[in-house]
Formats: structure tokens, C-alpha cells, sequence
């Protein structure tokens, strides 16, 4: 040992040393050859010269050198990290919450993957945080605003949905939608499907084909699509449902059976409606339902307990239709009904005029795009006179004239309910224009009223426009100060008697 420390004593000399050999080395060559400039690989560069001590060895210093490459004096996590980041790690197969903190409740539903399956987090997990991060990460765009406010409600609602529309009958296994209703069953309250597809057809083989290649011995293809009846029975806070029996994006493929509701698909529908309880708004249009299967879904819903909006617009029904809506009026608490856009005819617009003197529940009726003509709109007229019910309006685009705008003249004069009509796209005509500017001098109610392209003249829309404005500045003060609008005979009271 100690000649190992003399070896190395020797082998490293002093500061001292080395600076008096330089000095004599210098001073040597100086003498014999003339200046030279000094030699750096010699002499230690002054920044490194500072840091040492006279008194001090070169053996007896200390260099640390680490051997983890990543090793930085970052502060070790604590240790609740360690197990919140061990709980998302293993949320999958052991999913932690409820057991947690609020504080850490949140720190691992912030770090949660959205893709996650719906067994585990479907009745585990409320924070609206997760379930938006979800909802966004699927859809670019998103209107909770439609779903109650709700991400929860949103996400469940429009995956439901999706599956429904890609659903193949015969091809896709039933267990894929029927499977999810334990997770959603209290979540969803409105689904709204506008594609269902029908089943996959496939070209027979050649060899099954007849000789003589009739096409009487061929067998018609089932076009039923998908059956909601179990499916709902699962929803039990299901309110609304919006259908369409057609097909999207079907490109080259187009077939007009694609878009065809068929009869069973109708009596399953109308048998899934009545047994819905909690159903409050129906809607099935552009699904070419004609007399015969809008009398069928109509049938199932006379006493409904729930229902409250039947929307059947862009259809194909007619007069035997709307008199099975007219009977529905009176025996339904319905209060909104869409028929825009049918065959309906005066028969069928008599019928419901017939309905709507004695209801005291529906408050807007839509007939637009119809052809009741004169006959029915003046039924419809005088059923107004006697109704303090309705609100709504629309008869846009019926065909009405002038007989139809004197009659509406007078109920404008009577009737106090009524906020909104439309007789646009009609010909009610010059005569009619002042006929019903004569009704609006006395109605106080009234605050919407189209009259576009229904040859009024223009003085005459400009004026009911103007008593449109005093109506609404009326009812803005109404609802500002109702107090002050109170009715004389409350206002008098016993005290005051008039004189």
C-alpha cells in the first residue's frame, strides 16, 4: 500500500514543481534561441488553476459520475400518485372508484381512456367530464342541449341510435343492441333513427333458376327491417321517438324497396307503441304510410295514457287517415298534430274540424302542403269559433281563397287563444287581405301571421304587420307586469264599488 501511494506521488508532481521546471525550461531557451511563444499544452489554463489549493492533492479529490443516464433530481411521486396512476392502469379489470377520496375520484376519472367498454363504466361512472370526453372524441359535433343537457344521456342515445341504423336484418345478431339495454335502460329518452336497413339479397345460384325463367315461381324478398318491440319494452323512461324508413347514401344501389314500410313492419311498430307507457312524442315521416297503415298506428294509440305530439308529415295519407286522427283527437290527450305535407282533402279537413269544436286539448294543428281548398278550410273556420284551445295555425299552401279569409276574418274578431297562423302560398286575394285586416283591428291576441304569396295587397300586410307589432308590445308588458293587467272585476274588489 504505501508503495502504491509513492508511485503515485511520484508519478503526479506538485504545482509548485511543475511551475519552477517551466520557469527554468523558459528561461533556458530564452538564453539560447530567442523568445518563443509559451507552450499551452504545458502551462494549466488560469480558469482551472483557481478552483485548487496549494495545500491540497490531486489524489485526495472526488468526481461523481452517474450511471442511470435518466437519473435527474426530480422529486420521487408521492406515493398516492403511484397508486392513482396503478388504478387507471388497471381500471379495466379492476375498476377502483367509489372506494376513493372525491379529490382522487377525480385526479382517475381525468385520466381515464374514453375507450373503455360500456360494461365497465356504464352504472359506474356519472362525471359529465368523462362522458363529454367521450361524446367529442366520437361525434366532431355534439348539441347536449338536445339530450337534456346530459353527456351521459347523449353519448348512450347516439351509440342506441348507430347501432339501429346499421343493424342488417338476418345478417347482424340481435344480441349486439339487446346486450347494451341493462347499460342504457336508464339513460335513454329518445332515440331518433333515420335509416333502417333492409335485409341482405342475394342472387339465387344458376342452377336453381326454372327452364322456362318465369318469374312467378320466384319468391318474393323479404324487405322487413329491424323490429323494435324488444328494444323498447327494455327503455323504460323512453318519451320520444323519431322515425324514418328509408335508407341514406345508397348511391348506385338505389332501389325503391329500399324505401318501403311494410305491413309487418307497421304492426310491430304500432303493437311497440302501445305498450310504451311513457311514450310523449311520436314521429314517423318520410316513410310513404298511407291510409291503411297510418289507421293501423293510429288504432294503437286511441286512450294512449302519455302521448302528447303525433307527427306523420311528409307521408302519403288521405281523408281516411285524417278522420282516424280526428277520431284520435277525441280520444287522446294530444296536443300538437302534424299531418303537413299529405294527401289530406276537404273530407279529410272536415273531419278534423268536426273534432277540434269539442277538444279542449290540442293547441297546434298543421296541415300545410295539403289540398283541403275552401271547403275544408272553412270547416275548419267554424270550428274555430267555438275552440279556446288551439294556438297554431298552419295552413300554408291549401289552395284557400277568399270565402276561406272571411270566415277566418270573423274568428279573428272572437277568438282570444289563437298566437299564430300561416296562410302563406294560398290565394286569399286582394278582397281577402282587407277582409282579414278588418278581424285584426279587433283581435288583441294574435302576434304571428304569414301572408307571404297569397296575393295580398301590399297596404294590407303592412297594416295587420303593424297590428301584429302592437299585439306583441302588448304582451311583452303583460308578462313584464301582470299584476297590472288584471281583469276590472278583480281590480275593483269589494271596497271600491264602481261609482
Amino acid at each position: 500500500m504505501q508503495e502504491t501511494l509513492a508511485t503515485s506521488t511520484l508519478s503526479v508532481p506538485s504545482r509548485s514543481s511543475i511551475s519552477t521546471q517551466d520557469k527554468f525550461s523558459t528561461a533556458g531557451q530564452t538564453s539560447s534561441t530567442g523568445p518563443r511563444p509559451p507552450r499551452h499544452s504545458i502551462v494549466p489554463p488560469p480558469s482551472k488553476s483557481k478552483g485548487w489549493n496549494s495545500g491540497t492533492k490531486f489524489h485526495q479529490m472526488r468526481r461523481t459520475i452517474a450511471e442511470d443516464t435518466e437519473w435527474s433530481l426530480a422529486i420521487v411521486p408521492l406515493l398516492t400518485e403511484l397508486c392513482i396512476q396503478h388504478i387507471v392502469k388497471n381500471f379495466q379489470n379492476n375498476p377502483l372508484l367509489k372506494q376513493l377520496l372525491p379529490a382522487h375520484q377525480q385526479k382517475v376519472l381525468n385520466l381515464l381512456s374514453p375507450d373503455l367498454p360500456l360494461a365497465v363504466t356504464a352504472n359506474l361512472i356519472d362525471d359529465e367530464n368523462y362522458w363529454r370526453r367521450c361524446c367529442t372524441q366520437r361525434w366532431p359535433v355534439c348539441h347536449v342541449a338536445k339530450h337534456g343537457g346530459s353527456w351521459k344521456r347523449l353519448f348512450f342515445e347516439r351509440h342506441l341510435e348507430n347501432l339501429i341504423k346499421h343493424f342488417i336484418p338476418g345478417t347482424t345478431d340481435p344480441a349486439v343492441i339487446l346486450d347494451l339495454l341493462p347499460l342504457c335502460s336508464n339513460y335513454v329518452r329518445r332515440l331518433r333513427v333515420d335509416q333502417f336497413l333492409p335485409p341482405v339479397q342475394l342472387p339465387p345460384p344458376p342452377g336453381e333458376l326454372s327452364d322456362s325463367g318465369s318469374d312467378v315461381e320466384l319468391e318474393e324478398p323479404a324487405t322487413d327491417h329491424y323490429q323494435l318491440r324488444d328494444l323498447v319494452a327494455g327503455l323504460s323512461h323512453l318519451e320520444e321517438l323519431d322515425l324514418v324508413y328509408g335508407v341514406k347514401d345508397c348511391g348506385m344501389n338505389f332501389e325503391w324497396n329500399l324505401f318501403l314500410f311494410t305491413y309487418r313492419d307497421c304492426h310491430s311498430l304500432a303493437a311497440t307503441i302501445k305498450a310504451c307507457h311513457t311514450l310523449k312524442i311520436f314521429r314517423l315521416t318520410r316513410s310513404k304510410v298511407d291510409d291503411d297503415k297510418a289507421r293501423i298506428l293510429i288504432r294503437s294509440l286511441l286512450d294512449h295514457p302519455a302521448l302528447e305530439e303525433l307527427d306523420l308529415s311528409h307521408n302519403l295519407i288521405g281523408d281516411r287517415g285524417a278522420r282516424a286522427a280526428a277520431k284520435l283527437l277525441s280520444h287522446s290527450h294530444l296536443r300538437v298534430l302534424d299531418l303537413a305535407n299529405n294527401q289530406v282533402r276537404a273530407p279529410g279537413a272536415q273531419s278534423l274540424a268536426h273534432a277540434l269544436a269539442h277538444n279542449t286539448n290540442l293547441t297546434s294543428l298543421n296541415l300545410r302542403l295539403n289540398c283541403i281548398e275552401d271547403e275544408g278550410g272553412q270547416a275548419l273556420a267554424h270550428a274555430l269559433q267555438t275552440n279556446r284551445c288551439l294556438t297554431t295555425l298552419h295552413l300554408g299552401g291549401n289552395d284557400l281563397s277568399e270565402p276561406t279569409a272571411t270566415l277566418l276574418a270573423q274568428v279573428l274578431a272572437v277568438n282570444t287563444t289563437l298566437t299564430s297562423i300561416n296562410l302563406s302560398c294560398n290565394h286569399i286575394g286582394l278582397d281577402g287581405g282587407k277582409q282579414l285586416l278588418e278581424g285584426m283591428s279587433d283581435n288583441k291576441t294574435l302576434l304571428e301571421f304569414d301572408l307571404r304569396l297569397s296575393d295580398v295587397a301590399q297596404e294590407s300586410e303592412y297594416l295587420i304587420g303593424q297590428a301584429l307589432c302592437a299585439n306583441r308590445e302588448a304582451a311583452r308588458q303583460r308578462a313584464l307586469n301582470p299584476s297590472h293587467f288584471m281583469s276590472p272585476v278583480m281590480a275593483k274588489g269589494p271596497e271600491n264599488p264602481a261609482g
